[in-house]
């Protein structure tokens, strides 16, 4: 074998391994995007999930305050409105700020309560109570972790040279689950 054939052997067998480790980097890469993605997706469906269940329990809530305070009705349809939206927002934008004007809504119903003895004391309403608190921890669960999920993402996404990979296959950024303007506000009840 001549010493012409041996180098050109040698170029072409760098030449492949290096081709070979590019495609096995963008391979790996993508794959880490795509599980990232899921994982995002995940934690956004474990937020809809527990919504939902919110949701679901706010009418029980709702009709037990009705027996005791009939003439509340302001109440009553704002939380009906505002369940009305959070169920029908698209986008995690949407939804939070359906999820902030809920969120105000069921204050005002549970400080109904404070002018209803009665009520206070009824074992359905406390039940219903105690099962509102706890979806409202498992939102604030899944809302951190959907969160943290999506820095990840958002930072491999950014990050070069995975920033290619992702350009190329057109992965895009994942919104924050971010409170809205009027969250950090107290607010106004008034009877």
């Amino acid at each position: 074998m001549a010493k012409s054939t041996k180098i050109l052997l040698i170029v072409l067998g760098v030449v492949v391994f290096l081709v070979a480790a590019v495609v096995i980097w963008g391979i790996s890469t993508y794959n880490t995007l795509v599980s990232l993605e899921e994982n995002v997706n995940t934690y956004k469906s474990n937020i809809d999930a527990d919504l939902q269940r919110r949701v679901d329990l706010i009418p029980n809530l709702v009709e037990t305050v009705k027996g005791y305070a009939a003439h509340e009705e302001e109440i009553f349809t704002a939380v009906a409105d505002a369940r009305s939206k959070l169920m029908s927002a698209s986008g995690v934008e949407e939804e939070s700020a359906a999820n902030a004007e809920l969120d105000s809504a069921l204050s005002r119903l549970l400080m109904i309560a404070e002018d209803y003895p009665e009520l206070k004391a009824n074992e359905n309403f406390i039940n219903l109570q105690d099962e509102l608190a706890g979806t409202e921890n498992r939102i604030k669960v899944a809302r951190v972790n959907y969160n943290d999920a999506v820095q990840k993402y958002n930072t491999r996404l950014r990050k070069f040279p995975s920033s290619i990979i992702a350009g190329m296959f057109g992965f895009e950024r994942a919104e924050l689950f971010e409170a809205t303007d009027n969250a950090s506000s107290v607010p106004q009840v008034s009877f």
